[in-house]
């Protein structure tokens, strides 16, 4: 069983990355290709969470259907697999795909539950794509790349982590690779980086109160992904209206082009695709080891882009890159070392308190 759930995380992080490298790249020609793209990245991303509520709509009557074909499915797991070592019920027949897409309903009691993490995943996706739309794509991870640092600092606030020194040494490394990333980068823009530094402080926010708003809709990542995309629905509309309201009026030329709409609805299914994979990578991994993937995946779109995009690479951006990525990778093992030694003898009073402030959150 440990081989087959490493082949299922391999393949979940895998997913992740394809996924996410592919909706960065559309979004940036949504949102500078001349002739299709409209400098809206508001209305960009409040597209995809809608087309993203009708596709966990449509599933979820799908998945209705295929569970009255096998009337004793229970909802596949985080791990993916059935209760009776990978048998359905019914001996031979195995639920379909759909079975494990519950039902989109919309109670308000959880929505509103759910609402403080759609305030954090509104201003994620917000910030990240006004980072995308003002800095170059071999930037983008760079600007962003400070993630690690912020899930350090709230998991301290939050949880009441300690920090250690060497965690300390593995943040100073990062930070300086930001540092001569922004420093090398030819195109550089402050509003674009500060954007993707507040990025990266949404995203540290989103991992940990995912975890945390999981029960409420029966640790099920489809029901969690259907409100969210519902809420942020309707709080991009206000925020559209107010920051892009004339823009949209005057870009009927785009608006109007079969090509544009095209892209969206591409677009918009990453959407509910990325939306789903970072649920599934968080649950399969971890908040921590979710950052780590997202950081090293960033790092590979950044090397991908000076060929795709034609960003003009310097020395000290490409170190940058790869200042960040050690860094990453260093914070990796030392968690894991810390950790191994943590479950040798966890002190009961520390992890009571832990557990304990992880309530208030």
């Amino acid at each position: 069983m440990s081989g087959d759930n490493a082949v299922y995380i391999a393949s979940v992080v895998a997913t992740y990355w394809v996924v996410s490298i592919s909706m960065v790249y559309l979004n940036k020609i949504l949102m500078s290709n001349e002739g299709i793209s409209v400098p809206a990245p508001l209305f960009v991303t409040w597209f995809q969470c809608v087309v993203t509520v009708l596709i966990c709509w449509l599933c979820g009557l799908c998945g209705q259907r295929a569970q009255r074909q096998v009337a004793q499915y229970s909802a596949v797991n985080s791990s993916g697999f059935d209760n009776e070592g990978g048998q359905s019920p019914r001996g031979e027949q195995k639920p379909s795909f759909f079975a494990q897409f519950p039902k989109a309903e919309y109670v308000l009691v959880h929505a509103k539950q759910i609402f403080p993490l759609s305030l954090i995943f509104v201003g994620m996706i917000t910030f990240n794509n006004l980072c995308l739309k003002w800095v170059e794509v071999s930037f983008y991870n760079v600007a962003r790349s400070l993630t690690i640092v912020f899930n350090v600092f709230l998991s301290r606030v939050f949880l009441g982590i300690p920090t250690s020194f060497k965690t300390m040494l593995c943040l100073v490394v990062v930070i300086v690779g930001f540092l001569m990333g922004s420093k090398g980068e030819i195109n550089f823009s402050l509003l674009g980086t500060l954007a993707g530094v507040m990025s990266s402080l949404f995203v540290s926010l989103n991992s940990i109160f995912t975890k945390k708003v999981l029960p409420v809709v029966d640790d099920n990542h489809w029901k969690l992904t259907f409100y969210n995309n519902v809420n942020a629905s309707l709080l991009f509309i206000p925020l559209m209206l107010y920051f892009e309201g004339d823009v949209l009026i005057s870009s009927t030329e785009q608006l109007t082009s079969t090509a544009f709409w095209m892209a969206m609805f591409v677009a918009g299914f990453f959407g509910f695709s990325i939306g789903i994979v970072t649920v599934l990578q968080i649950k399969a991994t971890s908040p921590l080891t979710h950052n780590i993937s997202g950081t090293a995946k960033a790092a590979l779109q950044s090397l991908m882009a000076f060929y795709l995009w034609g960003n003009q690479p310097t020395v000290m951006g490409v170190l940058g890159i790869f200042t960040v990525l050690g860094g990453s990778l260093l914070y990796t093992f030392v968690k894991m070392n810390e950790n191994a030694q943590a479950a040798q003898a966890p002190p009961p009073q520390i992890e009571h308190r832990q557990q304990e402030m992880a309530s208030k959150v």
